[in-house]
């Protein structure tokens, strides 16, 4: 995914800057300043591109008027610099003109280097340069490999949910067989799964920023539901993946057996996370009935409570209840309905 979105972004900043650089010299105006605007303007989203550059232009225009202002007072100097970049920032940032501050702020001091003479002519040739950088990188992120993340995203919850099938089924057989002698390894694997979930809603926000440009985007937005929902489901298991490496493993009393029949029941979860299109309902309950039967059994032995003694919960009734409570997301997630949703997204 990134690979992709790095090499289209770079082919269409290459594209850009060279469209822009050719019509400045072809009006004969500088092009280092409409460059520069090209080359910010690119971003991962259009819409993004046309908000920033509605930012941007107001914000150079500020640039390059103090440009102007303090080289008529003080000339070519380094108070100049230092004035017209002070101001810029200042007034940029009172006016809440954030995304344009870098470029205004880089006109304003380039500015000063370039005007000798018929300061004014200058401003305006600054606004038309800027105006080409704006238009340009716009028109190029619209037109040319239009930001599409849809098989990124597909590709990613897919491979996410893979990954989280396998941890899944190393997680319960550190809990189970290991102990804590692995837990700062499951720890990490954790953790980039959830850093890949958070890449993954950046791109489906970037998508849907796009909503209002792309019609084909806005006829999607059955299918980016169904991936909100399912990393939200990831975003759960991830949750109780991290709960399940909290607890104390140090006094599990289970035999080996009663272990095997724990695992059994993971593996079946992690294969139905794997490979989705095989997800059997029954089955699925038919598992969940030992686990549940097993939870029930052993929470006979949990002890009751009192105002000064509260409940310690072993780590066995720990582990059954976030097993069944996986048990419970997948079955959501698999839900018959929300199946069938994403099927008719897909025609």
């Amino acid at each position: 995914m990134a690979r992709s979105f790095q090499g289209s972004r770079i082919l269409k900043t290459g594209i850009a800057i060279f469209l822009t650089a050719t019509i400045c010299l072809w009006f004969g105006w500088p092009p280092v300043f409409a460059v520069i605007t090209a080359i910010v303007t690119i971003e991962p989203t259009v819409s993004d591109s046309i908000k920033k550059g509605l930012v941007r232009f107001p914000a150079s225009a500020i640039g390059s008027a103090f440009a102007v202002l303090f080289i008529t007072l003080f000339g070519n100097s380094p108070i100049t610099y230092t004035l017209a970049a002070v101001f810029t920032i200042l007034v940029c940032y009172k006016l809440k003109l954030h995304a344009g501050l870098l470029v205004a702020t880089l006109t304003a001091v380039a500015m000063v280097e370039v005007i000798h003479d018929h300061v004014l002519i200058s401003f305006f040739i600054r606004l038309g340069t800027t105006t080409v950088g704006l238009l340009v990188s716009t028109a190029v992120n619209m037109l040319i490999f239009p930001p599409n993340y849809r098989t990124d995203i597909l590709k990613n919850i897919e491979s996410i949910s893979r990954r989280a099938g396998r941890l899944l089924e190393h997680t319960f057989h550190t809990v189970l067989f290991e102990g804590d002698a692995n837990l700062q390894k499951d720890q990490e694997l954790v953790k980039r799964l959830t850093t890949e979930i958070r890449k993954t809603e950046t791109l489906i926000q970037y998508h849907r920023d796009d909503f209002s440009i792309y019609p084909w985007v806005r006829n999607r937005e059955t299918e980016l539901q169904m991936a909100e929902r399912q990393l939200l489901f990831l975003h759960n298991l991830e949750f109780h993946l991290n709960a399940l490496l909290r607890i104390p493993l140090y006094s599990i009393k289970w035999s080996p057996a009663e272990r095997n029949i724990i695992m059994r029941a993971v593996a079946e979860l992690a294969e139905d996370l794997q490979n989705a299109n095989e997800y059997d309902q029954e089955t699925h309950q038919q598992q969940l009935k030992i686990i549940t039967d097993f939870f029930w059994e052993d929470s006979k032995g949990v002890s009751t409570s009192d105002a000064m003694h509260p409940i310690l919960f072993p780590p066995e009734f720990k582990i059954l209840y976030e097993l069944i409570t996986i048990y419970d997301l997948v079955d959501n997630f698999f839900d018959p309905n929300s199946v069938k949703a994403a099927r008719e997204a897909e025609k």
